[in-house]
Order: C-alpha cells, then structure tokens, then sequence
C-alpha cells in the first residue's frame, strides 16, 4: 500500500504540474520573468484523513471480515471432514468417497484465498485511483482559486524507516525539502474532494 501511494504521489506531482503549468509551455508569468505562485498539497494526508477514505476503510474492513468468516467455515469443514475419514476403514467406497470430497474443499479454500485476495487488490486499486483523480482535480480548482501557477506535492517522510529499501524510497520521491510562504492548500483540497464524494 504504501509502494502504491508512494508512486501515487510522485504521480500526483508531475500531473499536477501539467494540468496547473500547461505542459510543456511556458505560463504567462514564466515568459513575463515574474516569480511563480507555488502552492503545496499533503496528498498522503489527504488519503489518510479524507472522509471517503475513512468509509472505504471501514467498508473494506467489513468485506475483509466477511471473506475470513467464509474460508475459516470452509476450513473448519475440512477440518471435521478429516476427522470423520479417520474413523473409516481405508480402502473403502466410504473412505475414497470423503477423500475425494475433503480433496475438493482443499482446492476451493486454496482457489477462494487466491481470489480474495485478488478482488480485495483490484478493489484498492481503483478506490485509491478513482480518489486520486478526485484530489488531481481539486487540487487544479483550488489552485486556479488562489492564482497558484504551481502546486508541488508535500509531505513529510516516514522516518525513522523500516529498512533501507523504504529509505531509499523516502529519498528518492520526497522532493519538496523546504517551502517556507508557499500556501498550503490541502485541506481546501480535502474539504472539496469530501464534498464532491459519491
């Protein structure tokens, strides 16, 4: 999750740097040699504390909840199953018959893992895109505004980190190092993100 909202953020910058800047061509203010007004946004906060993000969690949490109460009913089934063909002679009708079924529920516990898990990662995918289009979008409104020419992404890293690999991801995509009187617009951002939420 956080390798995702890392590449997120990173994203967040370059496309909102387009969408505010124009692209590739100089804004007015560039081209007239006057100064840029540069805004900030916390995009990890806003996905941290928004309101739809905060429902999503819960929402996902009780999915979650419910998938585990459906594999642990189908592995406490096997369990008994198992059980049960203990007390059958080997070798019988009765016995290949349970084998075979225990056998079965093995295979679709093992196939309903693999496809929770893989529903439950599509599902974050697109709530973690589609809010992010969200706050691409706002923080553009926000930013034509307040006049802003530029908004860069800032938040403040995760540190002490876990291990080196998530150091050198901190470094690497942690760009803005000071801003000192650049406008902090993210909770103009949020405010209208949780206001434009489905």
């Amino acid at each position: 999750m956080k390798s995702k909202l890392t590449v997120l953020v990173v994203c967040a910058t370059i496309l909102t740097l387009v969408n505010v800047t124009g692209g590739a061509d100089k804004s007015p203010a560039v081209s007239e040699g006057k100064c840029l007004k540069i805004g900030v946004v916390s995009v990890r906060k806003i996905f941290a504390d928004c309101k739809r993000n905060v429902k999503y969690r819960q929402d996902l949490s009780a999915e979650r909840d419910k998938m585990a109460a459906d594999l642990e009913k189908l592995s406490k089934e096997i369990d008994a199953d198992k059980a049960s063909l203990k007390t059958l002679k080997q070798g019988s009708t009765d016995y290949t018959a349970m084998m075979k079924e225990i056998l079965e529920k093995q295979g679709k516990l093992q196939a309903l893992q693999e496809f929770y898990k893989r529903q439950m990662d599509m599902r974050e995918s697109q709530v973690i895109e589609n809010l992010f289009k969200d706050v691409l979008k706002a923080t553009t409104e926000v930013a034509k505004t307040k006049g802003l020419d530029l908004v860069l992404e800032r938040s403040d890293p995760d540190l002490p980190a876990s291990n080196s690999n998530e150091l050198t991801l901190t470094i690497s995509t942690h760009k803005v190092l000071y801003d000192a009187g650049c406008p902090d617009i993210t909770d103009e951002v949020m405010a209208k993100v949780d206001a434009n939420s489905p």
